[in-house]
């Protein structure tokens, strides 16, 4: 489900932009999230397992009007979500990684 502490991606317009990162809240005046341009995924995940510095991730809130989409990260077959990507490279989960140990530090 899509709700507070999922591995998301996140579909802006105007202008048009592709995020991916943690949902924190997803209200009616719109979406909360820590995370990241999704062309910067690879590159993050990089530095982490390299030990090096890492741009991190930002909070970010988004008004409802910029939204056109919010996706679930799931795996597609043998196709590994970008979350799934991130455990097996790093060895946690992001929200782990992140201290959103649970939903209750999230909010």
């Amino acid at each position: 489900m899509i709700r507070p502490g999922a591995c998301v991606v996140l579909g802006l317009h105007s202008p048009r932009e592709k995020l991916w990162g943690i949902l924190t809240s997803l209200e009616p005046s719109g979406v909360h999230l820590r995370g990241l341009d999704i062309n910067a995924f690879d590159d993050w995940l990089s530095a982490i397992a390299n030990g090096e510095s890492n741009i991190g991730l930002t909070h970010s809130f988004f008004p409802m009007w910029r939204v056109e989409r919010i996706l679930l990260d799931e795996s597609l077959g043998e196709i590994h979500s970008m979350g799934q990507l991130f455990a097996k490279r790093i060895g946690m989960s992001v929200t782990d990684y992140l201290g959103f140990g649970s939903e209750e530090s999230i909010s």
